[in-house]
């Protein structure tokens, strides 16, 4: 009885890491929204109780400000590549493995996730975003449960563009003004 719940325990600590190599979810679908580009959708399932603000580690390894214009550029040298879930380099990417991978490219220690993400850093008002700042989005089914990120690029025309992988188009800068991002968007953070 005791070896069965040992080899159930050490099962879970294989395995969750798998679960949270994603962008929050376990299964995808697309789906084409009205004058918009097919776009990534993604069915969630509920996140484990543990992660939340009030206990969740916020801290952000060797962050440094001066940093943030090399994530950027290592976040634009993804331009193009083809979506792959759980991806994180230039064969495939997923939109926390393309977020993930650039704060990593200068040594800034970032969770895998984009749920995880979001729980990070400082809240911000939209009015306050500037390149380098994460924006989280709600593609799924489930109202206000993180499943997207992007990373803010630039602020241009009173428009805010932002990097990030989708399922039918790969990595790609986006406009918070359209419509389907605008719609879906659920917060935005700064990582300190």
């Amino acid at each position: 009885m005791r070896r069965s719940v040992l080899m159930r325990v050490r099962l879970f600590f294989i395995l969750f890491p798998l679960f949270l190599a994603s962008c929050g979810s376990h299964r995808q679908a697309i789906s084409s929204v009205p004058n918009e580009p097919e776009i990534q959708k993604e069915v969630v399932t509920e996140e484990p109780e543990f992660i939340q603000e009030e206990t969740y580690n916020t801290e952000v390894e060797n962050y440094d400000e001066d940093r943030v214009p090399l994530v950027l550029e290592h976040a634009l040298g993804f331009l193009g590549t083809r979506y792959r879930y759980g991806g994180a380099s230039a064969e495939g990417m997923d939109c926390s493995g393309l977020v993930n991978t650039a704060f990593l490219k200068e040594n800034i220690v970032l969770p895998r996730s984009s749920r995880e993400m979001s729980l990070v850093g400082t809240r911000l008002n939209i009015e306050e975003l500037v390149p380098g700042d994460l924006v989280f989005f709600d593609t799924g089914k489930k109202r206000k449960v993180v499943n997207h990120v992007g990373l803010v690029t630039e602020l241009a025309d009173n428009r805010i563009y932002f990097i990030h992988s989708t399922t039918s188009r790969g990595v790609i800068i986006s406009s918070l003004d359209e419509a389907y991002w605008k719609e879906h968007f659920i917060m935005a953070r700064r990582i300190e």
